[in-house]
């Protein structure tokens, strides 16, 4: 007699031990864990990523180097390979565990089989794959357990309430579409503007705008000219405490003299307030975290890097202290009260003061997407086994959960005085007191204003108007949190002043159409790849552009390889409508695939050769005869140490300069006619031949 048992294949092998320990006792095999009925296995995240151009061409046809003869590369079906080593090995861990996951699938008595990736769209194809690379033509019935945190309860509520993987389908669907396309482009485009530009240039939907959102503010900031302009101020004490009036009116630095009568005038005219509101008021504390406000907090608060954080966080997760990390929603489902009131539960015995309470501010189904916002557990970990930087982040997400169900109102009193100066101008003063503290006990008030003086209607204020010299300030680099502000939403106006209730909804709309930049699972590792290529930096917790990421953007303009904030806002709003059901796979790939193709043509009808990388020899120097190599930045004399000066930059008045032509250059004297030149005095464009002249490259008209 066969009995049923039931596999669960787990992303990885953390989860597959949080999974065993909701199950109960286990018995350890080679791979896998067995028992009650169950099995559960595990892959190492990635068992398989997509195969790279030189698999989809026959043995015979495949380079030994990357090519332009094998671009585009368009396979009419993506294949997945086992994940292999950096030296293009197979990797045998991999494969060994692969083939323990595909003989558990084919078990005779294995009738049921639970794909328990992580809950995001990742996970889900991840264990989708093995399961299709698995299955021998046997049908199974395929499961899906979604875990919101890996503690032991949530694992034996979960395997109570499967779902079929069938309604995770358009999850699918999204996560093997963004799969395909991001091949498609960074394969394609990364092989041609490298080839183009004889150096690695790593070109991704998303690497690139960010890299060039950095680019364009530290350009601003680097050819930013200050203007000089006076403000009329006044900083004068009254009971004891000074008080900062700066009136709206604005000189240009040619005004002084008008600048000093408006003071003047001012002078003469009597200060007195006119208008004092006094109220208490409730402060409502702050929303719970999603990962980007963590981040953003944890970056500006500790200058801790984003993928440092994510993985602390992921590390949290997998030991069932938080919350599912990757999520982009700062609301909890309607249904998770019952959940929230068991971790109240061990939250209150820690000694804080918090309570249920069911607040639209708090449980909101229409601003969650796939997982709520970050939140402990009911596990509570001991703090003392925590490294330094765990409990940061542990304490943080602890603090706000606190903050908002906490049981003791924070109450502030809230003055507005207005100033008038004679009939010329109004001044409005705000400031906050708080009297009773409550949540912000707990997580700090961020919002504070400055202390007023004692003063009353009708009192006088002391004023002293001088003209103050003052200039424009240039744009701010880009921090943690206002990068991740802007990826978020990249077409905000960041001028526009929208109060706190618009600005939100602005953001989620952003985020359930797809005009974000990388998603929250994504987009850290994405930045963080520009730091390790050396295209950012990361001081703190400002990041600037590198060398290596203007030649990146400056090279990729040149190419005429548009990939800004319009283009991938465009492909995330197709990549949402898969996943409503609303367009498909091939969509995605097709509209890729045309984008890609267009930038080929456009080269080859250049007809020019651009195959070859940094080192290569293209021919023997005019000057003295030795190897000619190409450079990073163009063309360069091998014999550059005894003195040789000879080279030729890569680009010319706005042109690229092919290896083809360079070796025309160097061997025939001289190219053929050249179009698209661009003056840089008059702008206009014009064509020429390039010449060698006494050791030189000269235009011949």
């Amino acid at each position: 007699m066969v009995f049923e048992i039931v596999l669960i294949i787990a992303e990885k092998p953390s989860l597959a031990r949080n999974i065993m320990a909701g199950i109960g006792k286990m018995t350890k095999h080679d791979g896998y864990f067995e028992g009650a009925g169950y099995i559960v296995t595990w892959a190492f995240g990635h068992l398989f990523s997509l195969a790279d151009v030189e698999a989809y061409f026959p043995e015979s046809e495949r380079a030994n180097r990357w090519t332009m003869e094998n671009l585009p590369c368009f396979p009419e079906k993506f294949k997945f390979e086992i994940k292999k080593d950096s030296n293009k090995n197979i990797d045998s861990g991999a494969k060994k565990q692969f083939e323990i996951i595909k003989g558990l699938c084919n078990r005779a008595d294995v009738d049921t089989i639970i794909n328990a990736g992580d809950a995001d769209r990742e996970g889900e194809i991840i264990v989708r794959t093995c399961i299709e690379k698995a299955l021998s033509g046997t049908s199974k019935d395929l499961k899906r357990i979604w875990l919101p945190d890996q503690t032991p309860q949530t694992v034996k509520e979960a395997l109570q309430n499967l779902k079929s993987e069938s309604e995770y389908d358009n999850l699918a669907n999204e996560g093997y579409a963004r799969t395909f396309t991001d091949w498609l482009y960074g394969v394609n485009l990364t092989r041609y503007a490298t080839l183009r530009a004889g150096t690695l240039l790593r070109v991704g939907r998303v690497i690139v705008p960010i890299v060039k959102a950095i680019y364009d503010r530290d350009m601003a900031i680097r050819n930013f000219v200050p203007e000089i302009y006076y403000a009329a101020v006044s900083k004068e004490l009254t009971n004891g405490e000074e008080i900062e009036l700066t009136s709206k009116n604005k000189f240009s630095k040619i005004e002084l003299d008008k600048a000093k009568e408006l003071c003047s005038r001012y002078n003469s005219a009597e200060a007195r307030v006119t208008a004092k509101k006094k109220k208490k008021d409730k402060l409502n504390p702050p929303k719970l975290y999603s990962l980007t406000k963590l981040q953003n907090y944890l970056g500006k608060r500790y200058k801790m890097s984003m993928a440092e954080s994510l993985e602390i966080l992921q590390g949290l997760y997998e030991k069932g202290y938080v919350t599912y990390p990757r999520t982009n929603s700062e609301y909890l489902a309607v249904a998770e009260q019952g959940k929230i009131k068991t971790i109240l539960q061990s939250v209150k015995e820690l000694g804080y003061p918090v309570e249920f309470r069911f607040d639209k501010k708090i449980f909101d189904d229409s601003k969650i997407e796939s997982h709520s916002a970050l939140t402990p557990t009911y596990k509570i970990p001991d703090k003392t086994k925590l490294t330094e930087n765990e409990l940061k982040v542990y304490s943080s997400i602890m603090r706000r959960f606190v903050a908002v169900f906490c049981s003791e109102e924070c109450i502030a009193e809230k003055t507005e005085i207005t100033v008038s100066v004679g009939d010329f101008e109004e001044f409005t003063l705000k400031g906050t007191v708080i009297v009773s503290p409550g949540w912000t006990a707990y997580d700090a008030y961020t919002k504070k204003d400055k202390i007023l003086p004692p003063i009353e209607k009708g009192d006088k204020v002391n004023i002293n108007f001088v003209p103050v010299e003052k200039e424009t300030s240039p744009p701010k680099h880009y921090t943690i949190e206002t990068l991740n502000n802007y990826l978020k939403n990249p077409f905000k106006d960041e001028k526009q002043q929208l109060g706190e209730k618009e600005a939100e909804e602005e953001e989620y709309r952003a985020m359930f159409e797809g005009l974000e930049l990388g998603t929250e699972a994504t987009r850290t590792g994405i930045i963080d790849n520009a730091r390790k290529s050396e295209y950012i930096l990361l001081k703190k917790d400002t990041y600037t552009i590198l060398p290596a990421g203007e030649h990146l953007v400056e090279s990729l303009g040149r190419m005429n390889i548009i990939m800004d904030k319009f283009k991938t806002s465009q492909m995330g709003v197709s990549l949402k409508k898969v996943f409503r059901g609303e367009s498909t796979v091939a969509d995605s790939v097709e509209m890729v695939k045309n984008e890609i193709s267009s930038i080929f043509d456009a080269a080859r009808q250049g007809g020019e050769n651009f195959d070859g990388f940094v080192g290569d020899i293209v021919g023997k120097c005019p000057v003295c005869g030795s190897d000619v190599k190409r450079t990073r930045f163009g063309y360069g004399c091998s014999g550059y140490r005894d003195g040789c000066k000879f080279s030729v930059s890569n680009v010319i008045c706005n042109k690229v300069v092919s290896l083809d032509n360079m070796r025309k250059i160097l061997e025939e004297g001289s190219t053929e006619l050249i179009s698209g030149f661009v003056s840089k005095k008059s702008g206009k464009e014009f064509s020429a031949r390039l010449a060698l002249e006494d050791g030189k490259v000269v235009f011949k008209f």
